[in-house]
Order: structure tokens, then sequence, then C-alpha cells
């Protein structure tokens, strides 16, 4: 076996990885960086939101998310159909195929450190390599098509990790280093190699997704200015949406969210399914009919787990690795990014200390642990009575509250008091069988909260 030796090794080159070791190499460490896949590679998630900016402004990667011309999000909308029973109350009238609609602009509040009125919608195979390759030129060695097979712990003052590559000949490899960081994303590598992944029993949403290019956008939209929002499209079907993220100006990227078992039933005919599922939307059905589909659908499951830590001596698991929440409000890419930001931190006190003892990434922890609560929870109560969010964001006096939480400012409060309203809401609704928005709840209950971890 060959071996070498850095400071850290990370596994996983998706935008955690890739901005976790652009820290650290930034700040002089050795980093070494393992990925399975050769880039570009296509990837689900390609929709930012704006506490992502903090991170590009940080690693000056702000230049390069220009420079490629990722579409603009300036905000995000969500239409219904007034046949749902669920999800149509209290939402604006556009009068268009019996469509509702609620929306938000990210320009109606300033967020600390974020100097833009806008984030980014992102062609994954694109943007994941030039936030490597930015990696990569602050100083990460890059290794692709290696895979890890073993993360050995039992030296106290070393961890050892073993990884196989696609050369001919003698491909079994093993690196030495201080420490270890997670970002295997969905993989979750260490999470199964030390059995810390605990399935949601909830939240057990699959998605169906692929390409389309000549969509309009503006289908569904209620303003000129929206065609570059994104859209939650929702479905006349429990817990099930689409998503409409603009890729170019031409190209959109279309995704069904349905739940496990709507998903199951119809494995055997996916794109039926997919069809199906749009044409429960005729507005949204007839235009995307007229589209060119652009790829074959693509599913993805396992959406929502968590770990019993994330944290121990010599290791940190950050973005999908440590925990992925439903998608419905575009967390997964900022988790990740902004997981990276907290590591870093820590990381490099540890390294400056010379102690890589599971205490050191304690302040680490603590917020990603608050803030992913605080996103579960919020999504939680969403799916649970989507009336009350959309009361909030129509009231002037909770608007701003859930506008911040949308903008991914979700770590520095331990329970926001716009949730706890929100929970108060549902547990009365829950309660009264009479109450007027009593037969919208969806699924969840209002208890199932609590077993955010």
């Amino acid at each position: 076996m060959s071996k070498t030796q850095c400071d850290v090794v990370v596994i996983g080159g998706g935008p955690g990885g890739a901005a976790v070791s652009a820290y650290l190499s930034r700040a002089g460490l050795r980093c070494t960086l393992l990925e399975r896949e050769v880039f570009p590679r296509p990837h689900v998630g390609e929709s930012l939101v704006p506490s992502s900016t903090r991170v590009f402004r940080e690693l000056d990667f702000l230049p390069k998310m220009e420079e490629a011309k990722f579409p603009r999000k300036y905000g995000a909308a969500w239409t219904v159909d007034d046949q749902s029973n669920v999800y149509q109350h209290d939402f604006i009238k556009l009068g268009l195929d019996g469509d509702s609609f609620a929306a938000v602009s990210f320009a109606e509040r300033e967020q600390e450190g974020v100097t833009q009125n806008y984030t980014y919608h992102v062609d994954r195979g694109k943007f994941d390599q030039l936030l490597l390759e930015h990696s990569e030129q602050l100083g990460t060695e890059v290794h692709f098509q290696s895979t890890v097979t073993d993360v050995d712990f039992s030296d106290p003052e070393l961890v050892r990790v073993a990884y196989s590559n696609g050369t001919p000949g003698n491909n079994k490899h093993e690196i030495t280093a201080k420490m270890v960081v997670d970002a295997s994303g969905r993989r979750t590598f260490l999470g199964h190699h030390l059995d810390l992944r605990v399935r949601d029993k909830h939240f057990d949403q699959y998605a169906l997704h692929t390409w389309f290019r000549g969509y309009d956008r503006s289908v569904l939209a209620n303003a000129p200015n929206q065609d570059n929002f994104i859209f939650v499209h929702f479905l006349p079907i429990s817990n099930s949406w689409v998503w409409q993220i603009p890729i170019t100006e031409e190209i959109t990227s279309i995704g069904v969210v349905t739940q496990k078992r709507n998903f199951t039933a119809a494995a055997k005919d996916r794109p039926g399914f997919f069809w199906s599922a749009v044409e429960s939307r005729p507005a949204l059905a007839a235009e995307l009919r007229k589209a060119e589909q652009l790829r074959p659908l693509k599913d993805e499951g396992d959406y929502s787990y968590a770990m019993r830590q994330i944290t121990g001596d010599r290791f940190v698991l950050v973005g999908d690795a440590a925990r992925f929440v439903d998608p419905i409000f575009s967390t997964g890419v900022s988790i990740a990014l902004n997981s990276a930001r907290f590591a870093s931190r820590n990381i490099i006190a540890a390294a400056e200390k010379g102690d890589f003892r599971r205490e050191r990434f304690e302040e680490f922890e603590s917020t990603m642990t608050r803030g992913v609560r605080n996103w579960y929870r919020f999504i939680s109560l969403y799916y649970r009575l989507n009336v009350v969010f959309t009361t909030f964001v129509r009231d002037e006096r909770y608007r701003y509250d859930v506008l911040k939480l949308l903008q991914g400012d979700v770590y520095d409060e331990e329970h926001p008091e716009v949730l706890q309203k929100m929970e108060r809401i549902v547990k009365q609704v829950e309660e009264n069988p009479n109450h007027m928005w009593h037969h919208w709840l969806g699924d969840l209950r209002a208890d199932d909260l609590a077993l955010a971890l």
C-alpha cells in the first residue's frame, strides 16, 4: 500500500466538501479530498438560498458565480389548484385556470453579510465543478475516482483512511491524517461506518425529476419578474408537489416529490406516474407537454434522516452526510455550505491547538443542530397545516420573520418566536374539530416536532 499524510482528509467533493476544504486550505492546512466520481456529474439540488452568499463572499467565489451566469433567484412562489382541500386556503386568487398563488421576494429583508438581493439557481454539474476547482486553486489536493473503503480511528494520534481508485495494478491506497471530514452526501459514509444514522419515520418523500427545454416558466406566475423564482406547485395528492427551477434561459428542472407509498406503487411505470402527477395541475401540464424532455427521469429517495452525533474525536460530518431534511425550501446546498463554514472555524482552531477531540467541535455541533432543528420544525409545520404558512407570509406582523427563515438565517435562535406562534396555532386547530382549518390538517402531527434530533 502507498501512504501519504496530511492534516485533514475530506470524503466527498460536493458543495460541503469543496467548501470546507477551501476554507481549510486557505488557512494553510494540508487538505486532501477524495471524490469517488469524475466531475462534472449531474446532481439534484439546483436552487440555493441567500445565506449561501456569505460562504461565496468569504471564499472569494462570488465573481466566479457571476462569471458562470447562473440564473439569479430573487424569490420563491407557491401555487395550488382550487380543487385542493389541503392547500388552497388564504392564497391570493389569480383567476388563472382556477389556480392560487403566494410569493416572497428576498429584497424585502436585508441580511447581514449579504450585499445582494438575489441568490442563484445552478446546474449542479457545472457549479460543483467550479467550487471544487476553486478549492483546488486554494491548495486542496483532489483525487477523483477515489472510493473510501475504511476509516480507522484505532490510533490515538492519526486517522487512517483506506481508498481505492480506477488506476490499473495496485489501486489500494491509504492516507493518514489528523482528522476526517465526512462530506459524502446521502451516502453518509461515517454515518453507516460508525452506526450513527437514524431514519426519519415521518418524512419519507421520494422524487422523480428531469430537465425540459422550452417550458414557459411564467405560466403560473402573477408578475413579469417572477419567471426566475423557484416555484413549488402543490398537487391534489397528500404531501405531494412539483418543483420548477430555472437552469438556463431555456432549460428548467422539474421534479415531482411524493410520499414513498405513492412512489412505490408507481415503480413499474415511473413516466406514467410522473405525468399523471403533473397533469393533476392542468395549466402546468399543458405547458410542459409543449417542452422537450432532455434527460431520462431520475429518482431520489431517503430524503430525510439524522445522525446520533455529527462530531467525534477526530471527525466531523457536514452537509447531507450529517442530516438531510425534506427539500421543499431548497435547504440542501445551503446547509452543506453553512456547515462547512461553521465546521472550518472549529477545525482551524483545533489544528492551532493540536487537539482534535470532540470537545473542540462543540460550537459547530450545537450551531448545526439548532439550525437544522429549526428547518425541521418549519417544514413539519408547513406540511401539517399549510394555511398557517400562507397566513403568516401575508401577515405583516410575521412576514419578515418567515422570510428570515426562507433566506436561510436559522442558526442564531434556539427556538424562533415565529415558529412557536405557528406551533401554538397548529395545536389549537388539532384540538378543535370545529375549527375552520381543521379539515386542512395534513398527515403529520404537531407532537412529531419533538422528534427533531
